[in-house]
Parts: structure tokens; C-alpha cells; sequence
């Protein structure tokens, strides 16, 4: 996992380190307390991590925004896991608001793994072809009563965020390519079958591999939830290289409706947090520029 800065990337956020989380799970979890506790320096924006030993992992929400991931992962991970060809965190402990915290908090098994880099993925076919077969198994667990995807509605609902960081970008990016390319995203007929589970944010930085380069674990399922499955697409743009999109797409089997439809959710997604974390997040930033030059190359 490639390193980036602990600061601070959004106002509201709470100050967590080492000691704090010694603490909580010393009054919490007494049994852990001998165990360190290591900060976990990843690109996430939503939770810190630290590991618990040899064997747990702590995930804390870093500010307001993140609180209700905390308890929407413990209701549904149980659900989903057992239906996905891979593994997915699986929650042990729920720790809960106290003096030092003001937020739930959670504690995880460890998964091994690390993340893979977009444009130096080391076994791309068997990425492809794994990642595609996740995506599909969990299309295929049953949506009845479970939650919206704050990602899952039509793409138009994303149209003026989009546009907004389209005119941030002036001059950083090839915004009239980006614009033609959105707008005919925005064209692409409107998902018509039932809502259907998906991840929502199929990142770099939300993907383990391991036994060089094959797919070992999908993580954080705080946006998960039922809606336009399309927007799961975006892996092939922020992730997989060009020459197999294609086994990707055949594994999840998307038409050309839907990956239309998942190529603009990709752009729209890069394009909001380019300028966004320009300064405060190197690493998705870079990811960023990386997925719209991938979608502006293959509309050219």
C-alpha cells in the first residue's frame, strides 16, 4: 500500500492516533490491551486504521460523515460474505462513543494483501476475470430490504457536481474532451432492471491481491448498497489496462447501456475528487488523473 500524508483532508475531522485507539480498546476490549497498535497509513479518506496485533485490524470514521458506515457494515457484511467469491472484512468487536471518541468504532480480522497500482497491475487477465466474477455474485444476492446506494441512482444526479469540477479543472485537464465525453454518458439509456446490489466504490485503495497480482480481498462496503449496479464498472477505468476491460466486462456481462453508464460514474467520480484532493491526497488524486486520461484515450 503506497504511503500518503495523516493530515487532515476535510474540516470536522477528529485527531486519532496510536495512543487514542490504545486506549479505547484497553477500556473496551481489556483482553487486547497488550496487543501494539500500528497506524496503517493508506489512502482512504473516510476511516483511520490500525492494526491490532497480528490478527485484528481498528477502523475508526475519521469525521460525522463516516459515522453511519460504521453500523450499516456491521448489519449487511454478515449478509454479503457469504455469497462473494472473495474475502470481505469480517467484524469481531464494535467498540462504542466514550470520553476520548465520539463516534462507534470497529474492530476487523485482518486480511493480508496489498493494494494494486493502477497501470502497473502485475497479473491483469486474472484481476480482470476476478473482479468481474465479484461484481456479478453480488449482483446475484438477493436486494429485498437492503439499502440504497447513495451512488445508485441515475447518473443525471451526478450531472452538477460533474460540471462543477469540470470548471475547477480549466486548464489542469482536457475539460472540453471530459465534457463531450460526460455528455454522452449522460446520453446512455437509464438502467431499467431491478435495483441490485453493489460495491459503489470498486477503488484501487479498496482491492487486495496477493500470490502476484490475484484479487485476495475487496474492502470497506460503506457505500454498498442496491441501485444501478453500473456504477461497479468503474474498475476498469481506475484500475484495469485497456487491452482486458473487455474480460472484465464479458465476466460481469454488461451491455452496452450499462458500461456507457459505468465509464461516465468513472469520469464523474475522477472528476469530483481531482481538484478536491489535489493538496490533501496525493494518491487519489494521482488515481484520478490516471482513470480520466483512461476514459479520455479510449473515447478517442
Amino acid at each position: 500500500m503506497r504511503p500518503v500524508s495523516t493530515q487532515k483532508m476535510r474540516d470536522g475531522e477528529f485527531g486519532i492516533d496510536a495512543p487514542l485507539v490504545e486506549r479505547l480498546v484497553a477500556r473496551r476490549f481489556p483482553a487486547w490491551a497488550e496487543l501494539p497498535v500500528t497506524r496503517l497509513r493508506s489512502s482512504g479518506t473516510e476511516n483511520a486504521m490500525f492494526r491490532l496485533g497480528p490478527e485484528l485490524v481498528v477502523r475508526l470514521p475519521r469525521h460525522p460523515g463516516a459515522v453511519a458506515d460504521v453500523t450499516h457494515e456491521r448489519d449487511w457484511l454478515p449478509r454479503l460474505r457469504t455469497g462473494l467469491p472473495v474475502a470481505v472484512p469480517e467484524p469481531v468487536a464494535s467498540g462504542e462513543p466514550d470520553g476520548d471518541f465520539p463516534w462507534p468504532w470497529s474492530v476487523y480480522r485482518w486480511l493480508d494483501g496489498a493494494n494494486p497500482v493502477a497501470g502497473a497491475v502485475e497479473e491483469p487477465e486474472h484481476l480482470a476475470r476476478e473482479l468481474g466474477a465479484f461484481v456479478a455474485a453480488l449482483r446475484r444476492i438477493p436486494a429485498a430490504d437492503a439499502p440504497r446506494s447513495y451512488r445508485g441512482g441515475p447518473l443525471a444526479g451526478q450531472d452538477e457536481s460533474t460540471r462543477a469540477a469540470l470548471a475547477r479543472l480549466a486548464g489542469r485537464i482536457d475539460t472540453a474532451g471530459a465534457t463531450a465525453r460526460w455528455e454522452r454518458a449522460l446520453a446512455a439509456p437509464p438502467h431499467t432492471g431491478p435495483p441490485a446490489w453493489a460495491h459503489a466504490d470498486l477503488s484501487p485503495g479498496n482491492v487486495l491481491v496477493a500470490d502476484g497480482g490475484r484479487l485476495s480481498a475487496v474492502i470497506d462496503f460503506g457505500c454498498a448498497g442496491v441501485g444501478d449496479p453500473a456504477v461497479d464498472l468503474i474498475a476498469a477505468w481506475n484500475l484495469l489496462p485497456a487491452a482486458v476491460r473487455s474480460v472484465f466486462r464479458d465476466a460481469v456481462g454488461a451491455d452496452d447501456a450499462e458500461w456507457a453508464r459505468g465509464q461516465g460514474w468513472a469520469l464523474s467520480i475522477a472528476l469530483v475528487q481531482l481538484p478536491y484532493y489535489w493538496r490533501t491526497n496525493p494518491v487519489l488524486a494521482e488515481n484520478a488523473r490516471h482513470t480520466i486520461g483512461e476514459v479520455l484515450a479510449e473515447s478517442a
